[in-house]
């Protein structure tokens, strides 16, 4: 059992006031015990009792200090331990980005190893579990509080396995969760590439924004929207499904769902590849496509902004609906200049002008690695809702609280 359960099992549990402020903490509307107080409309005397809790719980760390307007500075708040870590891996069709994750956010032994999908899960995760135990032992075991995996499928989050897959042969509903649980015995997750993706990149940025619209664009392409900062999945857990919306002038081209003229088989890598192989031009993957329309290939080009252009379509009127703050383009389609300058000129053309007067559209600042930190954030959370529970507090919902507390002005 982890070093959080011992020291839960030794402590009284937490009180409602606690759970409250752990929830703010960890959302990053607050960062010290005065904005505690003032958001909870407690006295500060309770407020310190609740911290305290936190903090000898291991849920909460107290360091350094932020600036004030006057008095004694407020040390930060943060979430857990100063030394404890989730390990996460974000899965692709032939490789992995694996690494640590730390609870404020922070990235360490990043790298990319090999990795096949269509391996099937029990042979893809037994060589990638092999690769996390070899960060495990480096970090420490005895600091591991859980393990994150962004896949590119949906994903049940109610079993923690991946529901009808496009191009992962093998896997619908393989338990991916409890194999990690058991393969670790530590808190477990696993969710949608863009869900990971809109986590990690709203944990880098701060929450800078809080309404977010996130797409990622590969091989396949997928969505995810934050609401008041906070992951909506939906009804089913389906939101951000935006790949088979249908395309009113696309080509009459056959889809997984069985629809014709979904934005995937228009506007995906895998789509470019197929378009271009048409035309000629001597492309396998995704990568490819991005290397040819980098060195300005005229076909290339074309057909990028030609994507650029369908996606922007389909954004639009999500956008229109939605009103968000930012749009943040990420996956590996978002490095070609072309496709996302047709993604803007479509936004601006086809919004009113009231929406996009404050949007923000940009590139995923944390380009490959936003997936992986957003695992590792879920997997960390995870493990926070559930040493809450074990101390005795109030259940916590995940979804609440993926970024860490914005800097000090």
């Amino acid at each position: 059992m982890n070093e959080i359960s011992t020291r839960g099992r030794k402590a009284a549990g937490t009180s409602a006031l606690a759970a409250r402020a752990l929830e703010l903490i960890a959302s990053g509307r607050a960062t010290s015990r005065a904005q505690l107080a003032e958001l909870l409309g407690a006295a500060a005397s309770s407020v310190s009792v609740a911290v305290g809790q936190l903090v000898e719980h291991g849920l909460v760390a107290e360091e350094g200090t932020q600036s004030s307007t006057g008095g004694r500075p407020r040390k930060v708040l943060r979430l857990g331990g100063q030394d404890e870590f989730a390990v996460a891996a974000d899965l692709g069709g032939r490789h992995a980005r694996v690494g640590v994750v730390l609870p404020g956010g922070e990235l360490r032994d990043v790298s990319t190893v090999p990795l096949v999908i269509a391996d099937g899960p029990e042979a893809a995760l037994s060589r990638l579990a092999a690769t996390l135990e070899e960060l495990v032992e480096r970090h420490g075991r005895a600091r591991l509080r859980g393990v994150g995996l962004s896949l590119p499928g949906p994903v049940d989050t109610a079993t923690g396995s991946v529901v009808q897959p496009s191009r992962m042969p093998g896997w619908n509903r393989f338990p991916v969760e409890a194999w990690l649980r058991e393969r670790f015995a530590v808190p477990a997750v696993a969710d949608n590439d863009a869900n990971c993706m809109a986590v990690g990149e709203h944990t880098a940025r701060r929450g800078r924004h809080q309404q977010v619209i996130m797409v990622k664009m590969g091989t396949a392409i997928g969505a995810a929207a934050l609401v008041d900062g906070r992951l909506y999945r939906g009804g089913t857990g389906a939101a951000g499904e935006i790949t088979h919306i249908r395309i009113a002038r696309g080509a009459h081209m056959p889809c997984s769902c069985g629809n014709t003229d979904c934005l995937e088989t228009v506007a995906s890598g895998a789509a470019l590849v197929r378009v271009l192989r048409d035309e000629g031009v001597d492309v396998s993957t995704a990568e490819d496509v991005v290397r040819l329309a980098t060195d300005a290939h005229p076909e290339a080009n074309r057909a990028v902004r030609r994507a650029g252009d369908y996606l922007g379509q389909v954004l639009a009127a999500n956008v229109n609906f939605f009103n968000p703050d930012a749009v943040y383009l990420g996956g590996i389609l978002s490095t070609v200049e072309p496709f996302v300058a047709a993604v803007r000129s479509q936004l601006y053309e086809s919004c009113h002008p009231l929406v996009t007067e404050h949007l923000a559209i940009e590139r995923a600042v944390l380009g490959a690695d936003a997936g992986l930190l957003g695992a590792g954030q879920f997997a960390l959370q995870r493990s926070l809702a559930q040493a809450l529970r074990q101390v005795g507090g109030a259940q916590l919902d995940p979804d609440r609280f993926p970024a860490p507390a914005a800097p000090a002005p």
